[in-house]
């Protein structure tokens, strides 16, 4: 038995090594290519296999439209990746399009460029080859926008179906266009349980429009279909750029542990039914007009979400349930039905709204609806909650407040002294064990936002937009300030000493620069003169501030049209800034319409504060923000504030703000006028809009404290929306009471 043992073995090995060879001949190992240019890639694309690796070589990559097409199998997929994360960097007019099946994307940074198409990113290849059970990873998108601020195109478009778009890097999207959107065009990209998860979506600025959302699952037209669609645990950072922040618009959807800081706008369950909410986090920390979630169609449900110090309301408010349109067509607002809302915490929110936009339209109220164990705590102990029609189709039980009298609604809240006390997740909960149920669990996990993105690319910080540079002093003379602007940097600030500045050409500005004077008194401001028909131009990027200044127009062209500043006279991505403080401006006056701010079509001002400062002598308009007049929602500013300050013969209008169009997509614009003196304002026969200040769609207006003499009237004209109008402790000599009249 020993000998037929000892010949056997041999024999079995010999067979194992012979099999082990073929399998090693017939199976090739996965292969990882790395390339060098785009001949190399498209070449190495043609014989990939699953298991395959392609690699881009480190450095610049321009005008690359990449496709990445392959069939993969699972466990073995297909991936496309930098050579080193964060060092290919793709620019130019360069896009990518995957289409197939277990594709991985990873590494890649989108930058200094803009997409050729409709998409930077696109999860397929044409409308006949889609992507599924792929993957982008670890992607950057930073700024990559098209110049033209209206031109709408897409980040990243999800087609096909189990794809995943995880742990990305998305910032600084300006132009319009949806951030990132879900589509549910055909049955291929329906019902499609896409995962998108552990992103970080940076600052999108606000677009002055609709069409500025960060993320949209589906659209108005495929809205009764399911999308299944996970978003959890994406970090939602200061995106602004317009009402919704997230627009759901497709069904059983799923938001959760997702994180909303400073954010302008809501979660909106926008079209679509039977969605979760459940387990965000939105910390507005009292930021203007940051929202929660809003509530509109069939069968939501919203619980565990903690909402805290959100200011927003009407559509952005901090948590909103909304009127419907009985029979709704399917692009407008369907009622409210069977919503299931509790559990969860509103602390310091503004604004709780039920039976939303509630008009002749929008009457079918809210129905088989419940809202039940909510936290309802203000520190002022007021009440947050505005009813705007029937909510008997709403079922209140056991929600508390805190310290409010008088409540609207008769039973299912009750109102006691809470003390609110910090979890170990750094949320607001009330003290005692009766409060256990009440609000949000004490288990909810809060997001890291170093989670999110990637590691290897920073995150947006919040900056100062003024006055973080060096600081430059300058005597006076001619172009002694020109030569200043030719070497100023973003942030700089350049100070004038007493004594007259000429300036012969015009000074272009694609930073932030200040321009401050040195003198202790209004006799020894700097005097600037200039030969242009205007003296600064804010180009893309651009912003400025005037402090301790005066500029005359004596030296300016004898031409009508002149201005002291002007924004690029092309489309402009950036949201620019004006502030102009202690200065003086006078005798602009060498022909008609010379203008102190004249701004261009496409062009938006996220700021525009005047304090303390003098305007005489004036032939045109000291802000002429009008250029938006296609009715389309747009318009040329967000916030302008003039406080402290005197108008004295001016021609045309203090103020020309034109909002037309009915979108209610948009917070602004804001208007304030406060504290000042206007004389002798808007008589000129060219002013055309027959006001001292014409405001037209303007949402938010504060007109107080001001004295108008021998002036034209203060004109409000309400076109859309819920407009706040504040017109109080003025004094009008000589001048027409103030009109305030809703458009048709």
């Amino acid at each position: 038995m020993k000998r037929q043992t000892t010949q056997f073995l041999p024999v079995v090995r010999l067979r194992l090594l012979f099999a082990l060879c073929g399998l090693l001949i017939t199976a090739p190992l996965a292969a990882d290519i790395l390339v060098h240019d785009q001949d190399e890639y498209f070449s190495a694309l043609e014989s990939l296999q699953p298991g395959d690796t392609i690699m881009l070589a480190d450095g610049v990559w321009n005008d690359f439209e990449i496709v990445f097409a392959g069939e993969g199998a699972p466990g073995k997929p297909i991936t496309l990746t930098a050579q080193t994360k964060g060092k290919v960097f793709i620019t130019g007019e360069s896009n990518l399009r995957l289409a197939g099946e277990h594709l991985v994307v990873s590494g890649l940074v989108f930058r200094d460029g803009h997409t050729p198409t409709r998409e930077v990113i696109s999860f397929r290849r044409n409308k006949d080859h889609l992507a599924n059970n792929s993957r982008v990873t670890e992607v950057v998108i930073d700024g990559f926008n098209n110049p033209e601020r209206f031109e709408t195109d897409f980040w990243v478009i999800m087609y096909g179906k189990n794809n995943r778009f995880d742990h990305n890097h998305l910032t600084g999207k300006s132009n319009a266009g949806v951030t990132m959107a879900v589509r549910l065009n055909t049955p291929e990209s329906q019902e499609n349980h896409h995962r998108i998860d552990h992103n970080y979506f940076g600052p999108r600025p606000l677009l002055g429009s609709n069409g500025g959302e960060t993320l949209r699952i589906g659209t108005s037209h495929y809205s009764l279909t399911n999308s299944f669609t996970k978003v959890e645990n994406n970090y939602f950072d200061r995106c602004d750029g317009e009402l919704e922040v997230i627009s759901n618009k497709s069904g059983g959807n799923e938001f959760r542990g997702n994180y909303f800081f400073e954010s302008r706008g809501t979660l909106t369950m926008r079209h679509g039914n039977d969605n979760l909410v459940e387990d965000n986090v939105f910390i507005g920390n009292d930021v203007d007009h940051t929202g929660g979630i809003r509530v509109i169609n069939k069968r939501q449900t919203i619980r565990n979400n903690y909402m805290e110090g959100l200011t927003g309301y009407r559509l952005g408010g901090g948590f909103v349930v909304m009127n419907g349109v009985p029979n709704s067509p399917i692009n407008r607002y369907h009622q409210v039905d069977g919503a299931i809302i509790e559990n969860n915490s509103l602390i310091n929110t503004e604004h709780v709204q039920f039976a939303a936009g509630s008009d002749a339209e929008r009457s079918a109220v809210p129905i088989n609806s419940s809202f039940r164990n909510n936290l309802i705590y203000h520190r002022d102990g007021r009440n947050t909650f505005t009813i705007f029609d029937d909510v008997s189709g709403i079922a209140f039980k056991n929600n508390w407040l805190h310290e409010v009298e008088d409540f609207d609604i008769e039973s299912g809240f009750t109102s006691r002294t809470i003390e609110l006390e910090k979890g170990k997740n750094g949320l607001m909960y009330p003290k005692g064990w009766k409060a256990r149920k009440i609000g949000v669990s004490r288990k909810l996990k809060v997001l890291d936002k170093a989670s999110t993105g990637v590691d290897w690319y920073p995150k947006s910080a919040k900056s100062e937009r003024f006055g973080f540079g060096k600081t430059v002093r300058i005597g006076p003379g001619q172009d002694t300030l020109t030569e200043a602007v030719k070497t100023a940097a973003d942030g700089d600030i350049i100070e004038l000493e007493s004594g007259n500045y000429l300036v012969t050409k015009l000074l272009t500005l694609d930073g932030a620069v200040t321009f401050r004077g040195v003198g202790q008194s209004a006799k020894d401001r700097p005097v600037i003169e200039y030969e242009r028909s205007a003296l600064f131009e804010i180009k893309d990027g651009g912003a400025l501030s005037l402090d301790g200044v005066v500029v005359t127009g004596d030296s300016a062209p004898d031409v009508a049209g002149n201005t002291v500043i002007r924004t690029s006279r092309y489309s402009m991505l950036g949201n620019y800034e004006l502030r102009v403080k202690n200065s003086a401006f006078r005798d602009l006056d060498t022909n008609h319409s010379f203008h102190f701010l004249s701004v261009a079509k496409h062009t938006f001002a996220w700021k525009i504060d005047i304090e303390g400062s003098e305007f005489s002598n004036i032939t045109g308009d000291i802000l002429n923000l009008d250029k938006e007049t296609d009715d389309l929602g747009i318009y040329n500013a967000e916030y302008v504030s003039i406080r402290g300050s005197r108008f004295e013969k001016i021609g045309g209008a203090v103020m020309d703000f034109y909002r037309g169009g009915t979108d209610e997509s948009t917070f602004g614009p804001h208007f304030v006028l406060q504290d000042s003196v206007l004389t002798d304002v808007g008589n000129s026969k060219r002013n055309k809009t027959g006001a001292s200040v014409r405001l037209l769609g303007v949402q938010v207006t504060n007109i107080n404290d001001n004295t108008f003499t021998n002036s034209k009237p203060v004109r409000v004209f309400h076109t859309v929306g819920e407009p706040k109008t504040k017109i109080s402790d003025n004094k009008f000599e000589a001048t027409p009471a103030p009109s305030v009249s809703q458009l048709p």
